[in-house]
């Protein structure tokens, strides 16, 4: 049974909702950032991490990439070939570096710096974002998903950013985009996995 480490509520839900998909069991873990109990898992305190027997992996992109490609047939990986795993590793490195970007940069602002290291970034996050959306709407083209007409490992990075962004209250100016959060934040998996974290933060 693999262990989902972090909090609930947090990047975790990556970790979860892929676990959901997949149809894995496994076991939350509760650690809060960069406690003792998380250090055991990832040297540098940070969640979530994925520990699936001897083995324990952090960042949420690399853990959700790592499940695809262990559980193949369940079609959430890349596409055969070095050119389909090149493809998702480039939408993966988008999800976090570009369109995650100015949330998390708002979110540390709000939350997580020091008081004296806030400053005012809503403008400039709301820039970015809409840059983003700008370029995300341009990477699907057509494609009902990231990697075309499967829902894959970059949709649930994808999605849960834009859970994220609705919780920031981050509009959305392009109809696809809309259409495609849609339809990814709607799949009954990211329902079944909120709600387990939802009963590992009660208990």
């Amino acid at each position: 049974m693999y262990q989902a480490v972090g909090t609930p509520g947090s990047r975790l839900t990556r970790v979860t909702w892929m676990l959901e998909e997949l149809g894995e069991p496994y076991e939350i873990v509760k650690a809060k950032q960069h406690t003792e109990t998380m250090r055991r898992y990832n040297p540098t305190g940070k969640m979530p991490a994925l520990v699936d027997g001897d083995f324990a992996l952090a960042d949420s992109a690399a853990i959700c990439s790592y499940l695809a490609k262990k559980h193949a047939d369940k079609g959430m990986g890349p596409e055969p070939g070095l050119r389909g795993e090149a493809e998702m590793e480039a939408w993966m490195q988008f999800a976090q570096s570009e369109f995650e970007a100015p949330l998390w940069n708002k979110m540390r602002h709000k939350f997580v710096l020091p008081e004296p290291c806030r400053a005012d970034v809503g403008a400039a996050t709301a820039h970015d974002f809409a840059s983003e959306v700008k370029a995300l709407e341009t990477k699907l083209g057509g494609r009902p998903y990231a990697l075309g007409d499967r829902f894959s490992a970059v949709d649930v990075i994808l999605g849960h950013c834009g859970y994220w962004a609705r919780g920031g209250k981050f509009p959305v100016e392009s109809d696809r985009v809309r259409a495609y959060l849609e339809r990814v934040l709607s799949r009954p998996a990211l329902e079944r996995a909120r709600q387990r974290e939802k009963d590992a933060a009660a208990a």
